[in-house]
Order: structure tokens, then sequence, then C-alpha cells
């Protein structure tokens, strides 16, 4: 069988603003924050360093399940995604993200908690760059990381999403449309 000879890729407007989907051969490997035109560079990049092909195609079909399933995260009907994914990263990487899947909905746990998860309870800034480097926020969870004394520290799409992330998740109130700031 052939391997797909490109990523597909859909732009979805949420209440946190525009996210950018890349799907291969039917699973999840990476989603952005903002427009394709954003994150076109840094995704392609992406591609050619884990063996992607670095052609992009719009496919609002093959990225239909995911955008579904977040439209419904975002509405607060779903707690929790069932969406094959294909993570590419190192071995770490990978315990990282692990254990950053296995945070329950609504709860938090700390860079402090990971590293213990993964067996390096010295690893902290270890665990903060690897969930940094996560291809897939929101679905893999790395917005349910806090600071041991519960500060919100860093992500990707800015303080301000995490804590409406954060929020929808304990309150179980539908986030309204969010200003980045």
């Amino acid at each position: 069988m052939n391997r797909q000879d490109y990523l597909a890729v859909d732009e979805i407007e949420t209440v946190i603003g525009k996210l950018t989907l890349t799907v291969y051969e039917g699973q999840l490997c990476h989603l952005d924050f903002g427009s394709l035109a954003d994150n076109k560079e840094q995704l392609l990049r992406w591609a050619e360093k884990y063996d992607f092909p670095v052609l992009l195609k719009m496919d609002e079909v093959q990225c239909a399940e995911t955008a579904k399933q977040l439209r419904e995260y975002f509405s607060g009907s779903r707690t929790s995604f069932s969406l094959k994914l294909l993570m590419k990263g190192t071995d770490f990487q990978q315990k990282v993200w692990t254990a950053l899947a296995d945070i329950p909905y609504g709860e938090t746990r700390s860079y402090k908690d990971i590293a213990k998860a993964v067996q390096n309870p010295k690893g902290v800034r270890a665990i903060g760059m690897a969930n940094n480097r996560n291809p897939i926020p929101i679905v893999v969870p790395c917005h349910r990381v806090i600071g041991s004394n519960g500060a919100l520290i860093g992500y990707g799409g800015g303080i301000s999403v995490k804590k409406a992330l954060l929020e929808l998740e304990t309150n179980g109130q539908e986030i309204q449309t969010i200003i980045n700031g």
C-alpha cells in the first residue's frame, strides 16, 4: 500500500480563534493555533523533520472528525477525544505526552507531577520543553499542566486561552469568545 503523498489540512473557526488541523492517513498529527497562512512555514519544517510529505492539501473530509470533536469540546458536550493520533517525537517526549493524555478532564497536574509520572523527578525543565513540543494541544491536554504553586505557566495559544480551557473543564461552561492579549 502506498503512503499518502500529502498532509490533509483544514482551518476551523472556534471560540478561541482559528485552529489549523493536520491529518495524515486518517490520523491527527498536528494542531496549531491560528490560520494555515500563519503556520504554514513552521508546519512544513515540522513535516520535513518527521518524514511526512511536505505537500499540504485542504481536505475538509479527512479533517471532519477532528473538527467535529473539537467543536463538541468547545461547546462543553465532549470531555474526551476519540481520535486516531500520530505523534512524532523522542522517546522522552512520547512518555510526557502519554502522561499528559492521562490527566483527567477538569483536573490539573504540575510539571513536577508529570516529572514523577515519567520517572524523572528532577526533570521538571525537560517536562516543560516536551510539553512545549506537544504537536496536538487541546486533544493531548498540555493546558492541564500548571506550576507547582498553581500558576498558569506558558501555553502555545496564550495564557488567556489556557485559562479559558481550564475554566471550561472545571466549571462546565461554554467558552465565550476569547480575546488574546
